[in-house]
């Protein structure tokens, strides 16, 4: 493969990026809209998910920092959230201090009443694919997801 293939390739996968980007954007918007939640909402909910499936939940002070808004409005967030359901404060056990955001129940059981079809069109989609092909999807995706983190860490303005 050229230079120049390679660089053609790159570019189609960049661009299947930002077409799924503007496809879960779209699903969250609905999300939102046919359970009463704001965008902002639905992206907090979002954030709390994906780190506390990554093993690393989020304080408050946390969310803030990613959704960039200010500490008042991150509290009101929040507190919102906690009253609907959807989250639930727990204290760190690494350090009882801190206190970090789970996904409540309520919160569980409406995403997965929600996006329950869409994992089912997913295995659908990918069912005929091999194993290898997922696994190299799944490093490219964590490749992917590394060269954004680094991207979005310049952009932040404690890195510039």
């Amino acid at each position: 493969m050229t230079d120049t293939d390679r660089r053609a390739l790159e570019a189609q996968v960049a661009a299947d990026v930002r077409a799924m980007t503007a496809e879960s954007d779209q699903i969250g918007r609905h999300f939102a809209s046919r359970h009463d939640v704001s965008a902002n909402d639905f992206r907090a909910l979002l954030y709390v998910m994906v780190a506390e499936t990554a093993g690393t939940p989020l304080t408050a002070g946390d969310l803030r920092s990613r959704m960039g808004m200010s500490a008042a409005a991150i509290t009101y967030l929040v507190e919102r959230m906690i009253a609907s359901g959807h989250f639930r404060r727990e204290s760190d056990p690494a350090d009882r201090r801190k206190v970090i955001l789970r996904v409540a129940d309520h919160g569980m059981d409406v995403a997965r009443g929600f996006f329950t079809p869409l994992a089912e069109q997913t295995h659908l989609a990918l069912a005929g694919l091999s194993d290898a092909d997922l696994r190299a999807a799944h490093r490219t995706f964590a490749a992917l997801i590394d060269a954004m983190h680094a991207f979005r860490v310049q952009l932040e303005p404690t890195s510039g």
